[in-house]
């Protein structure tokens, strides 16, 4: 027992103040907000009676919106602060999801999905810009991990208490969703200090063209790396958007029984992350991201052939251990590419990996459903993950000096 106090302690020292009220918001936030999105298609299903294919484009509505203003974000980060646009974004968040939780109307929801995909962005840019200017180098990687951590520990128990509270009450759902992001906005408030560097004054001086974005679609490495992650997020938003409305609708697995699904992967996160960082940051990053996206196809791939709750629930254990492997190998290496002054932007650009999967996978997903049968979406994912996956391998064989990547 004291062996393992004294190796927290040592933990805690490691990183700044600053870094554990990221840590411990971060996780109250997300106990909140995953006992909803685990099952926003069931709900909107439910409550409007729409085909698959057009509540799906919710999600579209949510992604175009949040690629939009991903872009703001980074110019507003790295000139104004990223204490205020974390704060912000956050506690708008949270009054999207007490607005949702009175939608009755097609209409209601794409307000409220464009207002929640508007505010996504920002703080997830301010916050992994912080995470830069507060962790050195030759720390990141096991910091991000530490922080998806703590994020996966709410997923552990958000969506298991949500699928029970769920079940009984969508609201109540809604208003601890709420709840939970609004006290992490008032930590960074109250107890968060700007980490925001000063810029030389020879470069505040210069002309931006495109909002400094010209600088950052310049980096070719770097674009070329976000275009192939985009496919590989493609695998992911599959599974967290079309994974539970699918096993309710064609194998009757139930709110509260798929609730265990997402945490499963949540649960894998807090035990097995720190474990494979520490194996996965002995390789070069693309040969590692090629690996850890060929689990994401076979994962997505292999729903195709599941029958019922656990065929499931292997299939996002491969696809985790994918996610285990791939995530802050892809965030540390944005981080350690963006300069100091551009750490916003490369943030916002890489943010839209996601935010371009989670608006292209779930529609290309339900026409494949709709017009093929539903089983399609996970043959599709299968094919995507496997063509992202030999991208990196092309990757790290064209980039002839990958450690040039995490310089």
């Amino acid at each position: 027992m004291g062996s393992l106090r004294s190796r927290i302690d040592a933990t805690r020292r490691q990183y700044p103040n600053q870094f554990w009220l990221l840590f411990w918001g971060l996780m109250i936030s997300t106990v909140g907000s995953s006992m909803i999105w685990p099952f926003l298609m069931i709900y909107v299903n439910r409550r409007l009676n729409l085909p698959l294919a057009t509540a799906t484009t919710l999600m579209s509505v949510n992604a175009i919106c949040g690629l939009v203003f991903a872009f703001i974000a980074g110019p507003v980060t790295d000139r104004l602060g990223r204490k205020w646009v974390m704060a912000v974004s956050l506690a708008a968040n949270g009054l999207g999801y007490l607005m949702m939780s009175q939608a009755n109307t097609f209409t209601a929801f794409v307000f409220i999905m464009a207002w929640n995909g508007s505010v996504q962005p920002m703080y997830r840019v301010g916050a992994d810009a912080m995470m830069a200017d507060l962790i050195p180098p030759e720390k990141r990687v096991e910091a991000y991990s530490l922080l998806r951590t703590s994020n996966n520990v709410g997923v552990a128990l958000g969506p298991a208490i949500g699928g029970f509270i769920a079940s009984s009450s969508y609201t109540i759902a809604f208003i601890l969703a709420s709840t939970g992001l609004i006290t992490y906005s008032l930590l960074v408030t109250f107890l968060a200090h700007e980490t925001l560097p000063q810029r030389p004054r020879v470069l505040a001086q210069l002309p931006e063209r495109m909002g400094g974005y010209d600088r950052v679609l310049k980096d070719r490495k770097f674009v070329v790396f976000s275009l192939n992650y985009t496919l590989t997020q493609i695998c992911a938003a599959l599974i967290w958007v079309l994974l539970g409305v699918y096993a309710y609708q064609n194998f009757h697995v139930s709110e509260s029984q798929y609730g265990f699904i997402p945490t499963t992967n949540a649960l894998m996160v807090v035990f097995f992350q720190l474990i494979i960082t520490r194996i996965s940051k002995r390789y070069p990053s693309l040969r590692v991201m090629a690996v850890g996206t060929l689990f994401y196809a076979l994962g997505v791939g292999s729903v195709a052939f599941g029958q019922g709750f656990w065929g499931f629930w292997f299939s996002m254990v491969i696809v985790t251990t994918g996610e285990l492997i791939t995530t802050p190998t892809a965030t540390t290496l944005v981080a350690n590419l963006a300069p100091a002054d551009m750490r916003g932007r490369y943030m916002s650009i890489y943010g839209l990996t996601w935010g371009a999967a989670a608006g292209i996978g779930p529609v290309v997903g339900g026409l494949l459903s709709d017009n093929f049968g539903p089983v399609f979406t996970w043959y599709g994912g299968l094919v995507i993950g496997l063509i992202s996956a030999l991208g990196f391998i092309v990757m790290a064989r064209s980039f002839s000096k990958p450690k040039t990547m995490l310089a």
